[in-house]
C-alpha cells in the first residue's frame, strides 16, 4: 500500500471520484452523477472559479466553468470529462470496483481509466496553471458531463442543445482516449486521437404469430432473429482506410521498417501490441450483436424477439452501413435506431496538434506522436454540432506490459500512479501555453 501522504493530489482526487458510484446502465437508468458533480464543483470553487451545475433530469448533473485566459481574443478551448461509468460486477473483480484502492503502484476501480483519472488530471493541472494568480493562454471551458456512457443525451447533448452559450467562442476541445503511450516492438509512441467512428445503437426486431410451443409453425420470431444475428455477427467487414488511418499506417510502417502495401494494414497494426485491440477496429466499419431478448415461458412461442447491435461505421458511412445491414438481415427482420451519433475526422496537423506534440516532447523527448481514429465515441460528438473540433488527449506514460486499451470497460480497471503525475504535468504545460 502507498502512504496517503506520498500520493500526488491527482491520485487522491481520482480515488475519491471512484468512490462515487455513478454507474450508468443506459436508456436513462443510472445511479446519477449529482454527488460527483457537486464534488467537482467544490474543487473548481476552491480554485476561485464559478462553476454552474445543470440537471437535465433528476440526479443527472453536469458542471461547467469558464476560465479567463491572458489573450481573450484567441478562440476558447473546451477541456472536458465525464463523471459516469459503466457497470461493474464486484464478483468479477479482485478489488471493490468502487473503493478507489491504491496498491501495487496503481489506482484501481471503475473509472480509473474511463475516465475519472482524466477528471482528476484536469482539476490538478488547472490548479497548477492558476497557482499564484496564473492564467491559461486562452479562455478554457471546463466541463464535466453526465451520461457519456449512454451517448450523452442527459449530458453533453443536453447542454449543447439547451445551453450553447456555455461554449461561446470555442473552436477546439480535448478529452479522453488519446495521448497515452503504446509500445511498438520496443519503440514507444503516443497516440493522439484525431477522430472517432460514428456510433449507432440499434435493435434487430423480428415479429411472427405467437403460439403454443408444441405446435408446428412456419415462422418463428426467435428463429428469424437468430438467423439475422448470426449473419451480422459473422460478417467480415472490408478494410477501408481513411485519411487518418492511412497516415497512422504509414507512420507505423516507418517505425517498423516495413512496407504496409506489401504486408497489409492489419498485419502492421497487429505489431502494435495491446494497442491493436483498438486500432484494428478503426480500419473498417463494425457491427456487433450485444444483447438478446425474447419470450417469457418455455412452452410459448413469442410474437417478438429483439437483439441489440453496436454499429460503428467509419466517418461519413453511417447511411451506407445501415442500408447494407438492412439488406443483410432480410425482409422479416427490421432495424430500429436507438441512438445515432456522427463520426469525426479532424485535421492531424495545426496549432493544437503542434502544441500537444510540444508538450509531450518537453516531458518525454524524442517519442513520436501518431494520429489515430478511435473506434468508440466521446462527448466530442456533441460539441461537433457547435463546430468545435474535438481531440482525445489524456496524456499518460504507461509501462509497455500494461494492456491499457483492455482497461476500458474491463475488469480490474487500473492506472499507474506515476502515469497520473505525468499526465498532470503534461496537461498543465499544454493549458498554460496553448
Amino acid at each position: 500500500m502507498t502512504d496517503a501522504a506520498e500520493l500526488d493530489e491527482t491520485a487522491i482526487i481520482a480515488s475519491e471520484l471512484i468512490r462515487f458510484d455513478t454507474t450508468n446502465y443506459g436508456e436513462g437508468k443510472s445511479k446519477g452523477e449529482t454527488e460527483a458533480a457537486e464534488y467537482v464543483a467544490a474543487k473548481l470553487e476552491a480554485l476561485g472559479l464559478e462553476p454552474q451545475l445543470f440537471d437535465s433530469a433528476p440526479r443527472r448533473t453536469s458542471v461547467v466553468a469558464r476560465v479567463p485566459g491572458r489573450d481573450r481574443g484567441k478562440p476558447a478551448l473546451v477541456v472536458h470529462g465525464h463523471t459516469d461509468v459503466v457497470p461493474a460486477d464486484p464478483a468479477q473483480w479482485s478489488v471493490d470496483p468502487f473503493a478507489g484502492d491504491i496498491k501495487d503502484g496503481m489506482l484501481w476501480g471503475r473509472g480509473a481509466v474511463d475516465m475519472k483519472n482524466m477528471d482528476a488530471m484536469i482539476l490538478t493541472a488547472l490548479g497548477d496553471v492558476l497557482a499564484g494568480g496564473g492564467q491559461p493562454e486562452r479562455d478554457l471551458v471546463i466541463a464535466f458531463f453526465a451520461d457519456e456512457e449512454n451517448g450523452g443525451g442527459f449530458g453533453s447533448h443536453f447542454l449543447v442543445r439547451e445551453h450553447p452559450e456555455l461554449f461561446a467562442g470555442a473552436t477546439e476541445a480535448i478529452s479522453e482516449v488519446g495521448g497515452y503511450s503504446i509500445d511498438i516492438e520496443g519503440t514507444p509512441a503516443y497516440l493522439l486521437q484525431t477522430g472517432e467512428k460514428a456510433m449507432i445503437w440499434a435493435k434487430l426486431v423480428a415479429e411472427a404469430p405467437a403460439g403454443h410451443g408444441s405446435r408446428l409453425v412456419a415462422r418463428n420470431a426467435v428463429t428469424e432473429l437468430a438467423e439475422a444475428v448470426a449473419k451480422v455477427g459473422r460478417l467480415e467487414w472490408p478494410v477501408q482506410l481513411t485519411d487518418t488511418t492511412s497516415e497512422l499506417i504509414a507512420e507505423l510502417g516507418r517505425i517498423l521498417d516495413v512496407d504496409p502495401e506489401q504486408v497489409g494494414p492489419d498485419a502492421v497494426v497487429l505489431r502494435t501490441g495491446s494497442a491493436a485491440g483498438f486500432i484494428t477496429a478503426t480500419l473498417r466499419s463494425t457491427a456487433n450483436p450485444t444483447m438478446l431478448t425474447a419470450g417469457y415461458k418455455s412452452n410459448v412461442i413469442p410474437e417478438r424477439a429483439e437483439a441489440r447491435l453496436d454499429i460503428r461505421p467509419l466517418p461519413g458511412q453511417e447511411d451506407e452501413v445501415l442500408a447494407y445491414l438492412d439488406e443483410l438481415v432480410g425482409e422479416n427482420v427490421r432495424i430500429e435506431i436507438v441512438v445515432k451519433d456522427t463520426g469525426l475526422e479532424n485535421p492531424t496537423s495545426g496549432a493544437l496538434v503542434d502544441a500537444v506534440r510540444g508538450s509531450l516532447e518537453r516531458h518525454d523527448p524524442g517519442v513520436p506522436v501518431l494520429p489515430y481514429l478511435m473506434p468508440a465515441g466521446t462527448d466530442n460528438k456533441a460539441l461537433s454540432l457547435l463546430g468545435i473540433r474535438g481531440y482525445g488527449f489524456a496524456p499518460l506514460k504507461l509501462p509497455p506490459e500494461l494492456d491499457f486499451p483492455g482497461m476500458f470497460h474491463g475488469i480490474d480497471e487500473r492506472v499507474p500512479l506515476d502515469s497520473l503525475v505525468f499526465g498532470r504535468r503534461v496537461l498543465a504545460d499544454l493549458l498554460a501555453a496553448y
